[in-house]
């Protein structure tokens, strides 16, 4: 029965080899994370995702003892120490993942992931909120005078904070009207490289003249400086750029751990965003209040003022128009208001008067 059991594995492709079960998941992800050739900044965040909320639990099991229970206790444990069902969800599927290539490499039958009983964290339903004039304009006030431009570039352009501190100032054709997005600054292996923007996607935004004057003036005032640094990878060529946002001492590119902690949660504090810290405590988490949120900003202004999704999922260098639609579809003027607003012109501007009794009397 057992050989006829085997043989028939075998034969359909389902045999694991009992040695090969009893490697653990440890062991197999971290041969996996190595063999990845994805970009190195995606690479390095799946390392720490999977090494941090993945192997304390999953490290010691033998893959081939793995069940959908397993993977169900796994997740109850993930989202007692994550909220956040989106960061959540990414790190299932890196797992989930490592688990399928297992099951390829005959290590296990099949990925408990795919079980009908095993769910997936949901996607963040949570709609953007955007923030108003007042508190963009008051965090920006809050800021040095040598970073407040940043602001301007996120909630003027669009800009994500890894693009805004790799801007350089040949990026910006003032003439023209357009401000060309092909760089940022990241962090990889710890150290800040130069790379294209997120999903090596390079795009152009429109530049208005307002935020134009606002960056003449910030160039007036703080000249660019001249910045090396590799492309993409630690070891990779070497590229030299005039930013117009460099640290405080001049001397390298802003990384965005140390602003985030020493200018743009005080002046979260300012706008009301977060409350003040205790003596002692660091400031609030606030996720939802990062840089991105200009971004959010961004997009509103330019959905209440008529622009369409496929131009502005353009503008913020989104793969899919789709997605910008799903995140942004509650801040578009409602199409009953719009199609009450154009009857009412149509009919203020081109129907007739009436002529009745009360016209007669009148």
């Amino acid at each position: 029965m057992w050989l006829s059991r085997i043989e028939a594995d075998m034969a359909s492709g389902q045999h694991v080899d009992p040695k090969r079960g009893r490697a653990t998941f440890r062991e197999y992800a971290e041969r996996w994370l190595k063999a990845q050739s994805s970009d190195p900044g995606t690479r390095d965040s799946v390392r720490s995702q999977v090494r941090l909320h993945a192997l304390p639990y999953l490290g010691s099991r033998p893959l081939g003892s793995f069940r959908p229970e397993h993977i169900r206790d796994w997740l109850a444990e993930l989202e007692r120490a994550l909220p956040a069902t989106s960061y959540r969800r990414v790190i299932f599927a890196s797992v989930s993942s490592i688990l399928s290539a297992a099951v390829d490499d005959g290590y296990m039958r099949k990925n408990p992931c795919d079980s009908k009983s095993v769910k997936a964290p949901s996607r963040n339903m949570r709609r953007v909120t955007p923030w108003t004039h007042a508190q963009v304009f008051s965090v920006q006030s809050a800021l040095p005078r040598q970073y407040r431009a940043t602001v301007d570039l996120g909630a003027g352009c669009g800009l994500r904070q890894g693009e805004v501190f790799g801007l350089a100032e040949d990026a910006i054709h003032f003439d023209t009207g357009w401000l060309h997005v092909g760089c940022q600054v990241k962090i990889v292996d710890g150290q800040p490289v130069f790379a294209l923007p997120k999903r090596q996607k390079e795009r152009d935004v429109p530049l208005a003249g307002q935020v134009a004057d606002r960056l003449t003036a910030h160039i007036a005032e703080f000249p660019p400086t001249v910045v090396t640094l590799p492309w993409e990878r630690t070891d990779g060529p070497l590229v030299t750029k005039r930013l117009l946002f460099v640290r405080p001492d001049g001397k390298g590119p802003v990384r965005r751990t140390d602003f985030n902690t020493r200018f743009w949660k005080p002046a979260l504090v300012h706008g009301g965003l977060i409350p003040t810290p205790l003596p002692g405590e660091k400031h609030a988490a606030a996720r939802e209040h990062g840089m991105h949120a200009l971004r959010h900003f961004y997009a509103s202004v330019l959905l209440d003022a008529g622009e369409n999704i496929k131009a502005l999922s353009t503008y913020l260098g989104h793969s899919d128009p789709g997605f910008t639609l799903r995140t942004y579809t509650h801040l578009m003027p409602s199409g009953e208001a719009r199609a009450r607003a154009a009857m009412d012109g149509l009919y203020g501007t081109a129907a007739p008067r009436p002529d009745g009794p009360t016209t007669a009397q009148g």
